[in-house]
C-alpha cells in the first residue's frame, strides 16, 4: 500500500507543481499573443491614429533622421535607426498620408517576395544598402516567413499617422551610415547608432 500512495502522491504532487508553473508562467505573460518573443518590442501592426499620439519610443528623437516621401502624400519619416547587441538595425518611424485625401497605402512597399507578400501588406519589400562594404540587406523574416516588420497597411486618411518598424541583419560595426530604399518612396541614407 504505501509504494502505491507514494506513487499516487508523487504524481499528484508532479501535476501539482506544472499547474502552479502554467499559471504563474500565464500570469507573467499578461494574455500577450504567444509570438512576443518573435517580435521587436516596438508596435507590429497598423494602428488608426484617432485619439492620442503615440508617445517618441525610446532612442527617438522629435527630429526626424530622414524623410522618404511617395505620391498621393505618402510621406516615411525615419526617427531611429538602432543597431542592438543581438546582430540587427531595427528602424523606426511613422507612416504619413500628407495629402488632402483618403491614400490607400502601395502594395508594392511589400516587395515581390511570394512568401512575404502571402502575409499581406507590409513593409517587406525596404531594403539597407551598405554602401561601404557594397550589400543590401533585406527585412528579417520569421520562422514562419512573416516579415519583421509592420503588417497590416490599409488606407490612410488625410493626416493620419502611424508607427512603423523594420528589422534587418546588421551590418559590420565599422558601419555607420546606410541607405534606406523602399519601393515607390524616394531612398534616405540614415546614421546607424548603437
Amino acid at each position: 500500500m504505501s509504494i502505491r500512495f507514494t506513487a499516487q502522491a508523487r504524481r499528484g504532487m508532479v501535476a501539482l507543481a506544472l499547474a502552479v508553473g502554467l499559471a504563474v508562467g500565464t500570469a507573467g505573460c499578461g494574455g500577450g499573443s504567444g509570438d512576443d518573443a518573435k517580435k521587436p518590442h516596438s508596435s507590429t501592426s497598423a494602428t488608426k491614429a484617432g485619439g492620442s499620439q503615440p508617445d517618441t519610443q525610446e532612442g527617438q528623437s522629435d527630429q526626424p533622421l530622414a524623410e522618404l516621401r511617395g505620391e498621393g502624400g505618402l510621406l516615411l519619416r525615419i526617427t531611429s535607426a538602432q543597431r542592438d547587441s543581438g546582430g540587427f538595425v531595427t528602424v523606426n518611424g511613422t507612416l504619413k498620408n500628407d495629402g488632402a485625401k483618403d491614400l490607400l497605402v502601395p502594395s508594392a512597399l511589400s516587395g515581390n517576395e511570394t512568401e512575404i507578400t502571402k502575409n499581406g501588406p507590409s513593409l517587406g519589400g525596404a531594403t539597407l544598402i551598405d554602401s561601404k562594404g557594397k550589400k543590401r540587406y533585406y527585412v528579417l523574416r520569421d520562422t514562419e516567413g512573416r516579415p519583421l516588420t509592420t503588417t497590416g497597411l490599409g488606407t490612410l486618411r488625410a493626416g493620419e499617422a502611424l508607427p512603423v518598424f523594420m528589422q534587418f541583419p546588421s551590418p559590420p560595426a565599422d558601419v555607420a551610415q546606410v541607405t534606406l530604399q523602399l519601393p515607390t518612396l524616394s531612398s534616405a541614407t540614415l546614421p546607424i547608432s548603437g
